[in-house]
């Protein structure tokens, strides 16, 4: 990628830096599975870049912060996002924050999803490392919680899904990527259900069933192993 900086590698793609049309901007460029067939791979991940795009666009319509979509370029395997400049991630930002602001991020962090999945929208990988708080003034404090925004990303394992099995798995992968990292992660965990609930009022009670069935069945898998 000419004139951008590789600053991540994950399992399906890399993750560059840079400038697009004077604007700064990350490219997630998905590389090759070498273990494919390059047919199959290359229709496999030209369907994940739309699906990952469709999502994005949706949340925009639906009123849900994601970083904006500047281009998508199938040849290169490509997608061309906003970069957030001054910007932490929920996940450390819950780690050094008080007990006020944790309840209003978890708040906030509840809010949305009840939104995203009000929309039908499955995001495929719940966790505090992709929910960013990004400052609205342009600086780097996030104490004063009045100038700070919610913003989801990484939708690369999105689709849309309006079965509440698939919004329960949901809730399920952040719930686990909650226990794993953050202290007292029942009362965080609880706060967000408590604030999805308020505002998914027509659809919460059979996620939440689902909830509940998906934990049982990864407690069963944890004890046959």
């Amino acid at each position: 990628m000419k004139d951008f900086e590789l600053i991540k590698q994950g399992a399906e793609a890399r993750i560059y830096k840079g400038v697009y049309l004077g604007k700064p901007t990350l490219v997630k460029q998905r590389f090759e599975k070498k273990y494919r067939h390059p047919d199959l791979d290359s229709t496999l991940t030209k369907e994940r870049i739309k699906a990952e795009s469709r999502a994005i666009v949706r949340c925009k319509s639906a009123g849900i912060e994601t970083p904006a979509l500047y281009l998508i370029n199938l040849k290169t395997r490509s997608l061309y996002l906003e970069y957030f400049e001054h910007s932490i991630t929920a996940k450390d930002f819950i780690k050094e924050a008080s007990d006020e602001l944790i309840e209003k991020v978890a708040n906030d962090i509840g809010a949305v999803l009840a939104k995203l999945h009000g929309n039908n929208i499955i995001h495929g990988d719940l966790t505090t490392s992709n929910i960013l708080l990004v400052n609205k003034r342009g600086t780097d404090d996030y104490t004063d919680y009045s100038q700070v925004k919610l913003v989801l990303i990484d939708f690369g394992l999105a689709h849309i899904d309006s079965s509440p099995e698939d919004k329960g798995v949901d809730l399920y992968v952040l719930e686990r990527a909650i226990i794993s990292i953050h202290n007292n992660p029942d009362r965080i965990f609880g706060l967000i259900l408590k604030a999805y609930q308020n505002e998914y009022t027509s659809g919460h009670i059979e996620v939440l069933n689902k909830l509940d069935e998906v934990r049982s069945r990864g407690r069963k898998r944890l004890v046959v192993g």
